[in-house]
């Protein structure tokens, strides 16, 4: 046998060995897990910008209001059912990295458990995976933001907006979530594997970025 047609051939026995320890089924499950995931979260998007919700609410013949609370009970219920999936999951599993199911599909338990109140609970499975290699680093350390401001702490990598007034009473519209040592967040961003500055990402949320302390928004 030739040698390069031996080596087509070994190359095709690694890809096939590499396939076969994929979890084909568990993946299918999570791929669709993630459609529902982000089923209705897109208009739910649209119906919390003031420049668009009107204009979406009525092409649905609802209120902007009605609209909200229509589309948000329906990704709740999906929400809910997504989670005691990805709980099951953990248990049986632990985290469905990238050499049990590939990618992308390793990062769908991240967004389900991204968009439940299950943060606290399951932070350190995905710390655990992101270090392993099995997630990308900057999915946990977008989690991570999440948990601290959630608790109202400073965050570390600048990833979380919200739009609330501040301490003062002031209405300044959407902000970043006031960060942890601000002069040093790119630095720390670029070796977490993040393309984009917080200024950048900022502007991507359409935010216009700046500095808030932690004392102003308390």
């Amino acid at each position: 046998m030739k040698p390069l047609i031996l080596l087509f051939l070994l190359f095709m026995g690694y890809t096939a060995v590499g396939q076969q320890k994929l979890n084909l089924a568990l993946k299918k499950q999570l791929d669709s897990a993630l459609v529902l995931d982000q089923k209705y979260r897109e208009i739910l998007t649209l119906l919390m910008d003031p420049k668009q919700r009107d204009s979406v609410a009525k092409k649905l013949s609802l209120s902007a209001e009605q609209a909200n609370g229509y589309y948000w009970k329906l990704q709740n219920k999906a929400d809910s059912a997504n989670v005691v999936f990805v709980e099951d999951v953990f248990k049986k599993y632990g985290y469905p990295g990238k050499s049990l199911v590939g990618e992308p599909t390793n990062e769908a338990a991240w967004y389900i458990i991204q968009h439940s109140s299950k943060i606290d609970k399951y932070l350190p499975v995905v710390k655990k995976a992101a270090d392993k290699g099995e997630l990308p680093y900057r999915l946990y350390a977008m989690m991570l933001d999440r948990q601290l401001s959630n608790h109202g702490q400073e965050q570390i990598y600048g990833t979380q907006a919200v739009c609330r007034p501040l301490k003062n009473g002031k209405n300044i519209g959407c902000f970043i979530w006031p960060i942890k040592d601000p002069a040093g967040v790119n630095a720390r961003r670029k070796k977490a594997g993040f393309d984009q500055t917080v200024e950048q990402n900022a502007k991507r949320l359409d935010v216009d970025y700046k500095v808030i302390r932690i004392e102003e928004v308390r």
